[in-house]
């Protein structure tokens, strides 16, 4: 008997268990299968690459025109038409880059760089951004962005001279400073000769063409022209110009009569028999020739502006000019509808034209496009 119950209480309790094992087991979430990852080859890839510049726009007077829309321009690359995904007029991002530097240097001064680079912030647009950069033995940034224009001309105050100069490490720099942040309607504005000291015409080189393959537009006030007409003269072994003074003229003043004399009186002919300094004076003039082509050429193809005076005034006089083509300037983006073959760097051919009557624009016409 106490058999049997123990039986009976045992099918009992596994009578009652079997609803709840069901609804445990009815709970449980089936495990999905897992999804095979699509085949690569049959995902369907679009690249797109936004293609950035900037572009100035008047009319026929010259006058800023303030209110262009993508509907008047047309983009044409490498004679390709396309039309602009955007026009957007913006305050523009201008980073000036002082040139302090360089021991054979005889025009260009400190004063002077300091002077022109002032006039140029007075002649810019209140709303744009300002940064300033110095190079001679390295480039260095002495002011990051400010719309204060007294703060940045006291930050113009800092620059000093030395006595080299490396203008690839400032283009580079530049470059690399403008990428840090994401910014739209850039100017680079060089108070250069153009020359460097210490790297080589490869590295110059090099230097300009990454510059060139971005959306920066380059403007050049340059003291090339004035540095060749000082150096001219003095490459001759014979010449009628009179030898570099010894003295300034603030010092002959002060110098008793007969001496005052002496050293104002006019000089005769002069005679340069050492051939290692024709050789290098040849040399400097050589370099700022070809400086100022390239200077030119780089402002050309970032549809910047080049400015090659001839006098210390003329420098000045002619800084408003770079800022009016500064503060002219739209933000222009496109879709080219050729892709880069295989992430290789292209050069493309680029002009943008008017469909508006009355309405004159520029635009870069040469841009290295990279991945």
């Amino acid at each position: 008997m106490k058999c049997d119950r123990v039986r009976f209480l045992l099918l009992l309790l596994l009578l009652v268990g079997l609803p709840a094992i069901t609804i445990a087991q009815s709970r449980r979430v089936p495990q999905a299968t897992p999804t095979p990852p699509p085949n690569e080859d049959d995902t369907e890839r679009v690249k797109t690459e936004e293609i950035k510049l900037n572009v100035v726009a008047f009319d026929v007077l010259g006058n800023f025109v303030e209110d262009v829309k993508d509907s008047d321009l047309v983009i044409t690359e490498n004679n390709i038409l396309h039309q602009p995904s955007s026009v957007r007029r913006l305050p523009a991002n201008v980073l000036i880059v002082l040139d302090t530097g360089g021991e054979q240097r005889r025009v260009k001064g400190l004063d002077q760089t300091r002077r022109t680079a002032r006039a140029l912030v007075a002649a810019l647009n209140a709303r744009d951004s300002i940064a300033i950069m110095q190079y001679s033995d390295s480039a260095e940034m002495i002011g990051g962005w400010t719309t204060d224009k007294a703060l940045a001309s006291k930050t113009i105050g800092k620059a000093k001279f030395g006595h080299s100069s490396v203008f690839a490490n400032a283009l580079d720099l530049a470059r690399d400073f403008f990428s840090k942040t994401p910014l739209e309607n850039k100017h680079l504005v060089l108070i250069t000769d153009g020359t460097d000291t210490l790297n080589g015409e490869g590295a110059k080189l090099q230097a300009i063409e990454r510059l060139t393959a971005t959306d920066i537009s380059v403007h050049v006030i340059s003291y090339d022209r004035m540095e060749v007409s000082d150096i001219a003269p003095r490459t001759k072994s014979v010449t009628n110009s009179a030898p570099p003074a010894a003295m300034p003229p603030e010092v002959v003043a002060g110098l008793p009569n007969g001496a005052r004399d002496v050293a104002s009186a006019p000089k005769a002919k002069s005679i340069n028999l050492d051939r290692k300094q024709l050789k290098s004076l040849r040399g400097r003039r050589t370099d700022l020739e070809r400086s100022e082509r390239q200077l030119d050429a780089l402002a050309d193809s970032t549809n910047g502006t080049s400015v090659n005076p001839e006098t210390f005034d003329e420098m000045i006089s002619k800084t408003p000019l770079i800022a009016k083509m500064i503060d002219a300037s739209y933000a222009v983006t496109y879709i080219p509808k050729v892709e880069m073959a295989n992430g290789t760097p292209s050069e493309r051919n680029i002009q943008v034209t008017s469909r508006r009557a009355g309405l004159v624009v520029e635009a870069r016409r040469r841009v290295f496009v990279t991945q």
